[in-house]
């Protein structure tokens, strides 16, 4: 169970992105200072230096994943199927979302800092920053099906990551008018031959 404090970051966490993202929509990337998204979150500077470091880590952290502890991430990573299971994961970040849930406002894709992945130089190398902690992450968790040695394992879940990303930045490419889920499924159908799974 999440405590009050912890509930309380994943808040203002929440709420720094969606202004931050609010004033690179309007004003730009690079026009947006640090000072000007703490204004419009209502918190201080020094809040958001301390929980994102710069704006590229405001865009490119992903709140729920990164606070997710090896508990939780073992719960929804098969380690005998890891493609089924960020497909899975996938699937239900698209989902509408139920009235009163988490959300986003009405018209806003919970997608729409994706494009600042592949818009901005900058936010890409965080963003491959934060995929090589992911597949760091993950390797145990798919090393513990027994079917790969360690340095497979390493090489399989950074393609799972590295692969993922591949196929945001071709839904992004073609306009963004399809989910991303079909991206990840027929991106990500090699690399099922590792685990020997097939699509259900």
């Amino acid at each position: 169970m999440t405590g009050l404090r912890e509930r309380w970051r994943l808040k203002a966490m929440r709420a720094i992105q969606e202004r931050a993202l609010d004033l690179f929509d309007e004003k730009g990337f690079g026009a947006v200072t640090i000072e000007e998204i703490a204004a419009a979150a209502e918190v201080s500077p020094s809040s958001v230096y301390r929980i994102f470091g710069t704006k590229e880590g405001i865009v490119v952290a992903d709140v729920e994943f990164d606070s997710m502890s090896l508990d939780a991430l073992e719960g929804i990573l098969d380690p005998a199927d890891p493609v089924g299971s960020l497909l899975r994961a996938v699937r239900a970040y698209e989902a509408p979302k139920e009235e009163g849930g988490d959300a986003p406002r009405a018209g806003r894709s919970p997608w729409r800092r994706v494009r600042y992945f592949f818009a901005e130089p900058s936010v890409r190398m965080a963003v491959c920053g934060t995929l090589d902690r992911a597949g760091q992450r993950i390797t145990p968790l798919v090393a513990a099906a027994g079917r790969l040695s360690e340095t497979q394992a390493r090489v399989a879940a950074n393609a799972l990551t590295f692969g993922y990303f591949a196929a945001l930045e071709q839904w992004y490419l073609d306009g963004g008018d399809r989910p991303i889920a079909d991206y990840v499924e027929e991106g990500l159908r090699p690399l099922r031959g590792i685990w020997g799974t097939e699509p259900a």
